[in-house]
């Protein structure tokens, strides 16, 4: 693990307490910080978040997100040990949701087929 990559974690597991932590905003829901992007300087952070719930829950949760990014920066900047404080972009990953759907569409089509080999081994008998 290479000096990037230690760096995007500790500032994942940082910006991950501070919302859960520091944060008050009503607009937030339940978030969760799943992975950082690091610059190769090191001067930027794209920290990528997941939000249980509907597409408001995610418009408000970036709203909040943006809006506490200067407090945020400034307390990533203080518990990590860096020559400079890394610019923060919130992304939202909706890689959890993508996956969800994936195994819903493949329910589906499990569902759809099981009769169909129920009733073929019934023939065969």
């Amino acid at each position: 693990m290479g000096r990037v990559d230690k760096v995007a974690e500790a500032v994942r597991q940082e910006v991950s307490i501070i919302i859960h932590d520091k944060l008050k905003d009503p607009r937030l829901g339940f978030v969760t910080i799943t992975r950082v992007e690091m610059a190769p300087d090191l001067r930027l952070a794209r920290v990528f978040f997941s939000v249980l719930g509907k597409d408001e829950e995610h418009k408000k949760t970036k709203q909040a997100l943006d809006s506490s990014l200067g407090f945020i920066r400034k307390l990533v900047s203080e518990r990590i040990n860096l020559k400079f404080a890394p610019e923060i972009l919130f992304k939202e990953d909706r890689s959890t949701e993508y996956s969800v759907r994936i195994e819903q569409v493949l329910n589906e089509i499990k569902e759809i087929n099981e009769p169909k080999k129920s009733s073929r081994s019934r023939k065969k008998t």
